[in-house]
């Protein structure tokens, strides 16, 4: 599989690394707008760039019938746009907030914690969320992810809110310190006791491997993707 990675930061550079030791040629390496001559013909783009640039990042690649697979997050404003721009151009498109095979099986567990705790309103619900410095969104896209599966199972809450909350706004507490890849918590908190499921990630290869893993499965098909469809469809 022939492999252009546009957005060659730390990440990407961990992913190109992971890809040819998985026996795939990295055919570009681009900072740069990518255009059909920079790409140099690849079959799968991994687009990890910053949330300005990302859009027409993808939008580029699509047009050109390249599939994408993308886990820039922080301009997700934008997202139905690109996955009308892949059906237009049958091609593929998958987003991911994170492609770290624990971080999905944490989704699921999030979204069934959820679903049972929906009835106790003894439980005050909170989420947190740490990043290293250099993160630009806050809150991440894991974390929106994760506060859109209670939303989706817990009629108490209808949207999301940074930090302070009023009523049906789930908190999300967004933290930066130095070189950490990422940990995300969820709180369950009443008088007597307290609920907490947590992923902590040590480093960025759980992220590589998984962008791989996602552009190896979009390869030959068509159509809007996540990272459950590589990991749990049948």
């Amino acid at each position: 599989m022939k492999i252009a990675l546009v957005g060659y930061g730390k990440m990407g550079k961990i992913i190109g690394e992971i890809a040819e030791k998985k026996g795939h040629e990295v055919v570009a390496r681009l900072n740069e707008t990518p255009t059909v001559e920079n790409l140099n013909n690849p079959d799968v783009v991994i687009e990890f760039s910053n949330p300005e640039v990302a859009f027409e990042n993808i939008k580029i690649c699509l047009e050109n019938q390249i599939p994408v697979v993308c886990g820039t997050t922080g301009w997700l404003d934008r997202k139905s746009e690109v996955e009308e721009i892949a059906k237009q151009n049958n091609t593929a498109f998958l987003y991911g907030s994170n492609f770290s095979l624990g971080v999905n099986l944490f989704f699921a567990l999030n979204e069934k914690l959820a679903a049972l705790m929906k009835d106790f309103s003894e439980y005050q619900v909170q989420m947190e969320e740490i990043h290293h410095t250099q993160k630009k969104d806050a809150p991440s896209g894991t974390a929106i992810t994760l506060a859109e599966g209670i939303i989706k199972n817990d009629s108490r809450f209808n949207s999301w809110k940074l930090e302070e909350t009023e009523n049906k706004e789930l908190g999300i507490f967004a933290l930066r310190e130095d070189d950490v890849p990422g940990t995300h918590s969820i709180f369950y908190r009443s008088e007597v006791d307290e609920i907490e499921i947590k992923h902590t990630a040590y480093n960025r290869n759980g992220f590589a491997v998984g962008a791989v893993i996602a552009a190896e499965w979009i390869i030959g098909k068509t159509g809007n993707f996540s990272m459950q469809d590589v990991l749990f469809s049948k």
